[in-house]
């Protein structure tokens, strides 16, 4: 990595220009290139793809619209992409573990991108990367403009723009790449918004304006403008999901409703009344059950169409923790007693389950589900290897004969159960699955849980249950494994990160 910064002031000490193909605006790089053109452009935003990668696919239209509208404003800012699976040497120089990743380059330094996927998320993160933290507001005219073309704008009025708590306001404004920030100690400005020394967050929707009251610290104004940056119950979209999950609440209570539905209205106004007590505690999230792109989430939480409308409050974590109301009804108060007792800890996690099958035991690898894998898995009169697996999930289906065979090799073994559960439509309490597929061993008498991360083949599996679970415990192993298997692990990750 030095070596490659070397090179960089070389070329950038001896400017010449690059030569570079162009694709809506986009600027193709190449292992040739890459390293001349960062050096020649003071800002560049970089994309390494994979063709067969389906968020990159995602992101290719609003990528190419925010290289665009750059290129129309007469920004300096240059969008550029490269295709990590041909480029492989630039690929391994800035570390790509996953598609897409994103580097920006500044004067030649390079660092990681951290803002949202759609044209305006880029274009505000690079303005704000390549700006001052906060655009200077002179007349009110502007402040009204900055208001129009945003949903969200922060002001900073202060009598003297070189004070503390000015000070404070941008060191902040620095921080939040996906805000936009406007600052004023114009007389006109301050007036309009009846604020000499303190901060405003204006937004198109809810109440519209919001007053900073607390004790100017970066601390105290972050989760300001954290707590009212979001509508009071804001919808699942591809756009707004980085805000949602990427936030700090991470209590979510999710409501099921499709906007056609006749009681929409009311419904979402009690949800709303209710959402304005729980604001930094819990977000109030809709989902749009007319939309077909939702069906997965819906899938994803069991929850059938005779169920809807419906809630669900969701606790992020590695094990995902999800409570359901006792009933349906989604008046004022039956929301806020789900949200009570929810905070009061009166709520048991609920997890999903499949009735158990009638042959659940037939053949040699036994078929588990969430309703008799307690009694299964922790009978201490046998150890119990379980594959949790996704039925889409590419590594589980080159698995599953090698699995089926293991049960056979074993079926004579009175004290040793080889079994499989679907953890797309089953869960279990203390159970945590990272992917797929998980191989976890259930050891009799302790019921200790060992991890199973050796190798896939038949050979592997038996030696480690031979081994009474030892060899095969320990770190992941690297596995390589082709574009094709990829490209099903990827529409998995999609399908994961959609909810």
């Amino acid at each position: 990595m030095k070596f490659f910064a070397v090179v960089l002031a070389v070329l950038a000490a001896t400017v010449v220009a690059v030569d570079v193909e162009v694709e809506e605006d986009v600027v193709v790089l190449t292992d040739d290139n890459l390293a001349a053109f960062v050096a020649e452009n003071k800002h560049v935003l970089v994309e390494f793809y994979a063709p067969w990668c389906g968020h990159c696919k995602s992101l290719a239209p609003e990528y190419a619209k925010a290289a665009g509208s750059l290129k129309e404003s007469g920004s300096e800012i240059k969008l550029a992409k490269v295709d990590a699976t041909a480029q492989t040497e630039s690929a391994k120089t800035y570390g790509v573990r996953g598609y897409p990743t994103l580097k920006f380059f500044k004067d030649g330094q390079v660092k990681d991108y951290s803002g949202g996927r759609t044209t305006a998320e880029i274009i505000t993160w690079l303005e704000k990367k390549t700006g001052p933290p906060a655009k200077a507001i002179e007349t009110p005219e502007e402040a009204e403009a900055l208001e129009k073309a945003n949903e969200v704008v922060v002001f900073g009025l202060f009598a003297d723009k070189e004070s503390d708590k000015a000070k404070v306001f941008l060191s902040v404004a620095g921080e939040m790449d996906d805000v936009i920030f406007g600052i004023s100690s114009a007389e006109a400005v301050l007036k309009k918004y009846e604020v000499t020394d303190g901060i405003v967050l204006m937004k198109q929707f809810d109440n519209k304006r919001d007053n900073f009251e607390d004790e100017m610290t970066a601390e105290n104004v972050k989760k300001f403008i954290m707590n009212n940056r979001l509508p009071l119950v804001i919808e699942f979209t591809d756009e707004t999901a980085p805000k949602i999950f990427g936030g700090d609440v991470k209590v979510h209570n999710l409501l099921f409703i499709g906007k056609d539905d006749e009681k929409f209205g009311d419904i979402h106004g009690a949800f709303s009344e209710v959402a304005k007590d729980s604001k930094g505690e819990m977000l109030f999230v809709l989902i749009n059950t007319d939309k077909e792109t939702n069906a997965r989430i819906t899938e994803f939480f069991a929850i059938t169409k005779e169920g809807l409308p419906t809630m669900r409050i969701i606790v992020l974590a590695d094990d995902m923790k999800k409570f359901m109301p006792e009933s349906n009804e989604l008046t004022v108060d039956a929301i806020k007693k789900f949200v009570g007792d929810y905070k009061e800890g009166k709520l048991k996690p609920h997890l999903k389950t499949e009735d158990v099958p009638e042959d659940w035991d037939k053949e040699p690898v036994k078929v588990l589900v969430g309703k008799n894998f307690a009694e299964v898995a922790y009978d201490k009169t046998k150890d119990v290897l379980v594959e949790f697996y996704a039925p889409w999930c590419g590594h589980c289906k080159k698995l599953a004969p090698i699995f089926d065979d293991l049960g056979k090799n074993f079926a004579d073994r009175e004290d040793l159960i080889i079994a499989k559960m679907d953890s797309t439509a089953n869960e279990v309490e203390g159970v945590s699955i990272g992917g797929f597929p998980t191989l976890k061993l259930f050891k009799k008498e302790t019921n200790e849980v060992v991890d199973y991360n050796g190798g896939r083949t038949l050979e592997d599996l038996t030696k480690f249950l031979e081994s009474g679970g030892v060899d095969g415990a320990g770190p992941d192993d690297d596995e390589e494994f082709d574009e094709e298997d990829e490209e099903e692990e990827e529409d998995g990750e999609q399908k994961k990160d959609e909810l």
